[in-house]
């Protein structure tokens, strides 16, 4: 394996199981020093535990380097502590994977402010506050050192918040949000050298096994690197690797999707019809053949009524 990320230091949050581990376990692969954040909560955020450890464990045992964290990504004193401890204890944090998330999945009349925040806060915040942390770090050693810092972070979406999922009000807010978060930090670090950039996965995890009828989640170390499985969530895991590495400098404010043996370059909000009322304002009681017609496209525009 070539040491695609030698003298790298990494940090990947909510990497006790799942996604997370499998981007811990792939980034030490190419030659980080992994930092494995894991609070060990169950999927809907409750308790605390070591999980971390046997992520660990695992990466040691394959002649890697990695260090335990167990600090709430929602918590800013908790966040700005683990930061601080990567360049104390490691002298330098180079990528910053946000991962960590639970869900609450209810459909919105059954949904508590309470579910909906505390998703929100796990996802949203803790992916704000470990890029806000990082980013001063990175923003004081460029005023330093009078260039460019090395920089990746890279954010988690999902097919719900690219495109919305019954029940999951919360957890599609959250991921869209995300999107946006990551696309504005390409911009703001852009100065600095810095990418950000967004994985969407897939794969069977704690979160999809808690579907109904839906099959037991994969663990990443659970496969021999001979096996391949469709959805094994390390499968986008490469992909996060080259996004951290040298190679992909020139790559960010980009969303790319990785489901199984493909890879999408996603795009967003761009205007697929455009209709223009020629510097008058538009009558309501007219927008419905135009509508119809040249936005949706849903009546033959030979038929357009009420010119």
């Amino acid at each position: 394996m070539t040491g695609l990320l030698d003298g790298k230091v990494a940090l990947v949050t909510g990497a006790g199981h799942g996604i997370g581990r499998g981007h811990a376990l792939e980034l030490a692969r190419h030659g980080a020093v992994v930092i494995v954040n894991d609070l060990g909560t169950s999927l809907s955020g409750e308790g605390s535990g070591r999980v971390a450890d046997k992520v660990v464990q695992i990466i040691e045992s394959r002649a890697g380097k990695a260090i335990s964290d167990f600090s709430d990504v929602g918590d800013e004193q908790q966040v700005e502590l683990m930061v601080e401890r990567a360049y104390s204890q490691l002298g330098r944090l180079d990528i910053v994977v946000n991962n960590a998330g639970i869900v609450r999945d209810k459909a919105i009349w059954n949904m508590t402010a309470d579910d909906f925040d505390l998703v929100m806060r796990v996802h949203v915040r803790g992916s704000w506050l470990t890029s806000r942390a990082v980013a001063r770090r990175w923003r004081s050693e460029a005023k330093a050192n009078g260039g460019k810092v090395y920089g990746r972070i890279i954010n988690t979406t999902s097919g719900a918040g690219l495109h919305g999922n019954f029940g999951q009000t919360n957890y599609s807010a959250a991921k869209a949000a995300i999107v946006g978060l990551t696309q504005t930090l390409s911009l703001e670090l852009a100065s600095i050298g810095a990418t950000a950039n967004v994985i969407s996965p897939g794969g069977r995890t704690r979160m999809s096994a808690s579907m109904p009828g839906a099959a037991a989640p994969i663990e990443p170390d659970e496969l021999s690197e001979d096996e391949f499985d469709p959805k094994d969530p390390a499968l986008s895991s490469p992909v996060v690797a080259w996004l951290a590495s040298p190679e992909a400098g020139h790559i960010s404010g980009q969303i790319i999707r990785a489901v199984g043996e493909n890879l999408q370059l996603l795009k967003g909000w761009h205007p697929v019809a455009s209709v223009s009322n020629g510097g008058k304002r538009w009558n309501a009681g007219k927008l419905g053949a135009i509508m119809g017609t040249d936005v949706f496209g849903t009546r033959n525009p030979g038929l357009r009524l009420g010119g």
